[in-house]
C-alpha cells in the first residue's frame, strides 16, 4: 500500500475526463427529470433546463479556470484552501462529501425503479419494497468492485458506457420528434401553470440542477489526468454544452409525445414509473420502450459508477488538509484511496433505507453540492489576487462580473429548494464541526483561518433564517418575488465579504513549485 496522493495513477485523457463529467450529467437525471420537472412547471419546465443550464454554465466556467490551474483530486475541497484556509476548506469538502455520498444510492434507486417493469415487486406506492432495496444494495457493490480495482478499470468501463448512454437518448428525440409530438400540450392546463415560482422550483428540486451536477468529476479526478492543466477546463465546458442541448430537448420531446388523455388532470397529477419508456410504448413504439427500459439500467448504473470514483478523491483531500483520519490517505496497489471507498459505500448503503426511492434524495443533495458550488467564485478571486503569478491555462475574461453572478444564482438555487430541506442540509453541515475540531483546532488553533471563514458562517445562518422566513416552503413572511430579492442582495454581500476574507496560506506560496511539478509529470506522459 502508498499512502499519500503520490500514488495516484495519471492515466486520464480528455476523453476519459470528458466521459466523466459527462457520464455524471447523463444519469438517471434524463429518465426522471422530465416528469418530475413538467409535474411542478408544466411545460415551462422547458425554461427550467435553459436557466438551470446558464447557471451551471457560469459556475462551470469558474471551476474550468480553477481546475486547469490546480488540477488535485477532490479540488472542491482543496480550492478554499489556498484561498481562505481551513474552516471554509472544510465546510465545502464536508458538504460535498455529504452530498456525493448520497448519489450512488440514488442512481441504484432509478435502476432498481426501471428494473420493476421485468422483475415485478421491486417498487410500489412509490418506493421500493425491501426486495428493491436488496437490488439497489448489490448494484452499489458493483459500482465499489469497478472503482475497487483501479482508475483505469473505471474511464474504460465509463467511457464505454458514457458513449452508449448518449446514444440513447439522443435516438430518443429523433423517435419523439419524428412521431408523436402533440402541440396541443404546450398550452395544455396553460404554459406555466404553477407560474414562475413553479419555474424556479423545478430547478432546485425536480432534478434539473441534480442532471447537471455532474460536470465537476473532471474537477475532482483531476488528480489523475495525464494533461489536467490542458485538459480539465476543456472537457469540464464540453460537457456542460452537451448536457444542456441534450437536456433541453429531451424536455420538449416530453412534453409534446405525452398522450392528451393523460393530462386530464393537469400536469401535476401526471404521473409514471418510467417516463419515456411509458410514453414511447402509449405511442406503439415497443421497441423504444423496451431500449429505454434497457438504458435505464445503463445511464444511472454509469452515473453511479462515476460518483463512486469521485467520493473517496473529496475524502482524500479532507485527510490532505488534515481533516480526517490518515487513514483515508492510504491508496491500494491499484492507486486507489479505497478506505474512503470503503466508508462512502456503506454510507450510501445505509441511506437507501430512510430514502427508498428516487425523488425523495434529489433535493436533499442537489442543495448540499449546490451549496460547495459558492466557494469556486470566491475562490477564483481571492487567487487572482494572492496567486497572481499562477499560470491559468485558461484565465477567463469577465471573471469580476461572472464570479458574482454565480456566487447568486448558486445562492438561489440553494433557496428554491426550499424549506425544510435547506434547513436539513445546512444544519447537516454544521454537524461536521466536531470533526473538524477534533482533527485540527484542537491541534493547533489558526486564527486567521477561523477569522477568513466567519463569512461562510454568517451566509450559513442567513440563508437558513431566509429559507424559514420566505416563500417556497417557509412562512411567507417573506413574499414571493421580494423574498428572491432578499437572497440576492444577501449573497452579494457575502461574496464580497468572502472575497475581502482571502488570505494569503501557504499553499499560496508554493503554486509555483505544485504547477512545475504538473507539467514536469504531464511532459513525463
Amino acid at each position: 500500500m502508498t499512502s499519500g496522493s503520490g500514488g495516484l495513477k495519471r492515466e486520464l485523457g480528455l476523453l476519459d475526463l470528458t466521459m466523466s463529467s459527462l457520464g455524471a450529467i447523463i444519469g438517471s437525471g434524463w429518465l426522471f427529470g422530465a416528469l418530475v420537472a413538467a409535474n411542478l412547471a408544466g411545460p415551462a419546465a422547458i425554461y427550467s433546463w435553459i436557466i438551470g443550464g446558464i447557471a451551471v454554465m457560469l459556475i462551470g466556467l469558474v471551476y474550468a479556470e480553477l481546475g486547469g490551474m490546480l488540477p488535485q483530486a477532490g479540488g472542491v475541497v482543496r480550492y478554499p484552501q489556498y484561498s481562505h484556509g481551513t474552516l471554509v476548506s472544510f465546510l465545502m469538502g464536508w458538504a460535498a462529501w455529504i452530498g456525493y455520498c448520497t448519489v450512488p444510492p440514488i442512481e441504484a434507486e432509478a435502476v432498481t425503479q426501471y428494473a420493476n417493469h421485468w422483475l415485478h415487486g421491486l417498487f410500489a406506492k412509490g418506493s421500493l419494497t425491501p426486495t428493491g432495496i436488496l437490488v439497489s444494495a448489490l448494484l452499489m457493490v458493483v459500482f465499489f468492485l469497478v472503482n475497487f480495482y483501479g482508475v483505469r478499470l473505471f474511464a474504460t468501463v465509463n467511457t464505454k458506457i458514457t458513449i452508449l448512454k448518449f446514444l440513447v437518448p439522443s435516438l430518443t428525440l429523433i423517435v419523439l420528434f419524428a412521431v408523436g409530438i402533440h402541440a396541443s400540450n404546450f398550452s395544455s392546463h396553460g404554459f406555466a401553470p404553477s407560474g414562475s415560482s413553479g419555474v424556479l422550483t423545478a430547478i432546485a428540486t425536480g432534478g434539473v440542477v441534480f442532471a447537471y451536477l455532474g460536470f465537476r468529476q473532471a474537477v475532482d479526478m483531476a488528480g489523475e489526468a495525464k494533461n489536467p492543466q490542458r485538459d480539465v477546463p476543456r472537457a469540464v465546458i464540453i460537457a456542460i454544452i452537451i448536457g444542456i442541448v441534450l437536456y433541453v430537448l429531451l424536455q420538449v420531446a416530453f412534453i409534446g409525445a405525452v398522450q392528451p388523455a393523460a393530462l386530464a388532470h393537469g400536469w401535476a397529477k401526471l404521473s409514471f414509473s418510467a417516463p419515456f419508456a411509458d410514453v414511447a410504448g402509449a405511442l406503439g413504439l415497443g421497441w423504444l420502450a423496451s431500449l429505454l427500459l434497457a438504458d435505464a439500467v445503463l445511464s444511472p448504473g454509469g452515473t453511479g459508477i462515476v460518483y463512486t470514483a469521485s467520493t473517496p478523491r473529496v475524502s482524500l483531500a479532507l485527510t490532505k488538509n488534515g481533516y480526517w483520519p490518515s487513514s483515508f490517505a492510504i491508496l491500494n496497489a491499484r492507486g486507489v484511496p479505497y478506505v474512503g471507498l470503503i466508508t462512502s459505500t456503506v454510507i450510501g448503503l445505509l441511506l437507501l433505507l430512510p430514502f427508498p426511492g428516487w425523488s425523495k434524495l434529489v433535493g436533499i443533495v442537489s442543495t448540499a453540492v449546490v451549496f460547495t458550488y459558492i466557494v469556486g467564485p470566491v475562490a477564483a478571486l481571492v487567487l487572482r489576487r494572492t496567486a497572481p503569478q499562477a499560470r491559468r491555462p485558461l484565465h477567463l475574461a469577465g471573471m469580476s462580473i461572472i464570479a458574482p453572478v454565480a456566487f447568486v444564482i448558486a445562492s438561489l438555487i440553494i433557496y428554491w429548494a426550499g424549506w425544510p430541506i435547506t434547513g436539513d442540509v445546512l444544519i447537516a453541515m454544521a454537524v461536521g464541526l466536531p470533526l473538524y475540531y477534533y482533527f485540527h483546532v484542537k491541534n493547533k488553533l489558526e486564527v486567521s483561518h477561523a477569522k477568513a471563514g466567519i463569512w461562510l458562517i454568517a451566509f450559513l445562518i442567513f440563508m437558513i433564517v431566509v429559507s424559514y422566513l420566505g416563500s417556497f416552503g417557509g412562512i411567507k413572511l417573506l413574499p414571493y418575488p421580494w423574498d428572491m430579492v432578499v437572497v440576492a442582495v444577501g449573497s452579494l454581500i457575502a461574496f464580497y465579504a468572502g472575497i475581502a476574507s482571502g488570505i494569503t496560506t501557504e499553499e499560496v506560496k508554493n503554486i509555483g513549485d505544485e504547477q512545475a511539478l504538473l507539467l514536469s509529470q504531464a511532459s513525463g506522459n
